[in-house]
């Protein structure tokens, strides 16, 4: 019998995971570089991708916007054009009664009414006694009345809302205080 131990098998360094086949300290760092490199390269990737898809998304809810606002006009412009063909055709009648004229203005006036309403434009037209609301109503004069004060005397001009909006106060007077 020999004195000697008897040698390790290649497979007993492999058996026990905390001794691993390679020990070299700068092998292991550039192996670990290199995976961080990579991690690093695709973490680049993907946050081009994401920036690229946030601009995209950018770029296409501006032309949204831009599309929206044109077919807006494009709508209300479309509602109009009976408007401006009626009075086209009562001016072309060159022998109209007054009452002819009349009736042609109050159907083209019914007209642009509801192509307004269509497009959510409404008119302000607060009727006598309402409370003035300064939202919705511009006070051109007070005038003594015999209604309670700060109501409406008279609409001096319609003012008119879009989609809730003023776009035009209503012009009033208001009763005095007495």
């Amino acid at each position: 019998m020999s004195d000697q131990a008897p040698a390790p098998s290649p497979s007993a360094e492999s058996e026990n995971p905390e001794m691993p086949l390679d020990t070299d300290p700068l092998a292991l760092a550039l192996a670990e570089l290199a995976a961080l490199q990579a991690k690093s390269a695709e973490l680049a990737d993907q946050f081009l991708r994401a920036k690229a898809d946030a601009e995209n998304a950018r770029r296409r809810a501006e032309d949204d916007v831009t599309k929206a606002r044109k077919f807006a006009v494009e709508n209300f412009a479309e509602s109009l054009l009976p408007v401006a063909d009626s009075l086209e055709a009562g001016l072309a009648i060159a022998d109209a009664t007054v009452e002819q004229i009349n009736e042609g203005a109050q159907a083209t006036l019914r007209q642009l009414t509801a192509a307004l309403e269509r497009n959510k434009v409404i008119a302000i037209n607060p009727a006598a006694g309402t409370k003035f609301d300064p939202h919705h109503h511009q006070a051109i004069s007070v005038v003594p009345a015999e209604q309670e004060a700060n109501t409406v005397v008279g609409v001096l001009q319609k003012g008119y809302l879009i989609a809730d909006r003023v776009l035009r106060p209503a012009l009033v007077t208001v009763s005095a205080p007495k």
